[in-house]
């Protein structure tokens, strides 16, 4: 059986925490900053947990 190899795409744009816990950027931060009013811009600043059933694949894709 060959190893799993953890899938590059999804290891750039998701992070695993300390505690388990997959976290990424959220997105729409970088382009047209000016049209976007300041609780948008800050609130995308912060890093968002991953919930729900994605965050089981994503998981599975991150194992390396």
């Amino acid at each position: 059986m060959p190893k799993k190899k953890t899938h590059k795409g999804i290891a750039k744009r998701f992070k695993k925490t300390k505690n388990g816990k997959l976290v990424h950027k959220k997105s729409g931060y970088v382009h047209k900053r000016t049209k976007k009013s300041a609780d948008n811009k800050r609130d995308a600043r912060r890093l968002k947990e991953v919930e729900g059933e994605i965050k089981k694949n994503l998981k599975q894709l991150l194992s390396s």
